[in-house]
């Protein structure tokens, strides 16, 4: 019975292996006939023309010399005058500039702000500021040549000032050079300019015949320019009236300087005592009365004896001067330069019949002068929503030249209330020992 099961279980097994492995064999060893897509059918395309390029060699590129490269300076580059109004960010807004001119034609027409790229420090015969728009002015009056302040080699001296001193600004710095006689002016350039190599240069040129030869002194090209920042006030209409005196024509430059809209202002002169009392016109009374005077018979009388020695008196005074001229030469020196005056009188001739005398003069006194350049100052202010300028002043004396403490007094009264200095010098060899743009670095 054993041995049947056994046999049985045996031929089951076997029966069901011989099944199972021809389903193997069936299904992964015979493989199934391999079946093969049509390719797509191709589209012939004609190739591209043959395109010939000629490749030309370059030739080698040629070197440089090192000593055909210049450098040049690239310092013309500024922004100034920006006058920047910052409203709020959903507002629209503009940024406008300009530079200034004559007359103060700018000087009122809108507001003006700095953003400081063109500051300079400037120092001028031992007086500094920092500024980016300056002007430098010097007087060109026989007074400033006489021989008791060194005559033109002292002039010398402080147009090199100058000149050095402008090509120490910093790029960017504004600036104008000015130089007046008797009320006439004559500026380098009609609005300030930038500094730079080429305008120092072009400054040098410009400056250097300028009271340099005794035959041809003063500016011969001057011109005396309008004021106009006070329009209609009548102080600013008899400022001009009398230029030839010292006092007026302090004034008028005083207001013609600020109306060239800078920063700071550096004034060499021979004569400048702050505020002084001014000329005003006469009243129909004070002009009446002095018509009178005129036509009397006294008057007339006097006049005559006068206007008829006075030919011979001026012929004696040019031989004189003609004499000592020639005595002059042969000693080496120049000829005299006087500072001004009549001739007559400087050379010391006297007459039997002097002039019977000249209108009176009327004044405004100087209290009323400061108090218009305060109102001048605030106008100033209000147009351009900034401070008027710096104003510095090198008074140039001779060494024994007689200038008391009541003028040093309105001198230092006068530059204070311009935010400035002064400096006194006297002669030739302080005015060589004073001299301090060649210290200046920007």
């Amino acid at each position: 019975m054993l041995l049947n099961v056994l046999l049985i279980s045996g031929g089951l097994h076997l029966v069901a292996l011989l099944v199972l492995g021809g389903i193997t064999v069936v299904k992964f060893i015979i493989p199934d006939e391999a079946q093969f897509e049509e390719p797509p059918a191709l589209e012939e395309v004609e190739p591209p023309k043959q395109v010939k390029i000629e490749i030309k060699q370059q030739a080698a590129p040629q070197q440089t010399s090192m000593q055909n490269l210049r450098m040049k300076q690239v310092g013309n580059i500024t922004v100034a005058n920006v006058d920047v109004d910052l409203p709020t960010m959903d507002q629209s807004f503009t940024v406008s500039a300009g530079l200034g001119g004559f007359g103060g034609g700018s000087l009122l027409g809108g507001t003006r702000g700095s953003i400081g790229i063109g500051m300079s420090d400037v120092s001028i015969f031992g007086l500094k500021s920092r500024a980016e728009r300056i002007l430098f002015a010097v007087d060109a009056s026989k007074t400033m040549l006489t021989d008791e302040k060194g005559g033109l080699n002292s002039y010398r001296v402080i147009k090199d000032e100058i000149t050095t001193m402008v090509a120490n600004l910093s790029a960017g710095t504004l600036f104008n050079v000015v130089f007046f006689d008797d009320g006439k002016t004559s500026f380098f350039k009609p609005n300030l300019v930038p500094a730079g190599v080429e305008v120092s240069q072009e400054l040098i040129r410009w400056i250097t015949p300028i009271n340099r030869d005794v035959r041809q002194l003063g500016l011969p090209g001057g011109q005396r320019l309008p004021l106009t920042a006070m329009p209609g006030n009548p102080m600013q209409e008899a400022i001009p009236t009398s230029l030839h005196w010292s006092s007026q024509e302090n004034a008028y430059l005083t207001q013609l300087f600020i109306e060239q809209s800078v920063d700071a202002i550096f004034w060499i002169s021979a004569s400048h005592e702050g505020f002084q009392r001014l000329f005003r016109p006469t009243t129909a009374k004070e002009q009446a009365d002095w018509d009178r005077r005129v036509a009397s018979s006294e008057y007339q009388r006097a006049l005559a004896a006068f206007n008829e020695e006075y030919p011979q008196a001026m012929e004696k005074a040019k031989r004189l001067l003609a004499d000592e001229n020639a005595q002059r030469q042969k000693r080496g020196q120049p000829p005299r330069i006087f500072d001004g005056g009549n001739l007559v009188r400087n050379m010391g001739v006297r007459m039997n019949n002097p002039h019977p005398g000249n209108p009176p003069k009327y004044y405004y006194e100087a209290r009323e002068v400061r108090d218009y350049f305060r109102d001048l100052k605030r106008k100033i202010e209000e147009a351009r929503t900034g401070r008027p300028p710096s104003i510095n002043v090198v008074l140039f004396l001779a060494g024994d030249e007689v200038f008391s403490d009541a003028q040093k007094k309105t001198l230092d009264d006068y530059v204070r209330f311009f935010g400035g200095n002064s400096r006194v010098i006297r002669g030739l060899d302080e005015i060589k020992s004073a001299a301090s743009a060649k210290d200046s670095i920007n």
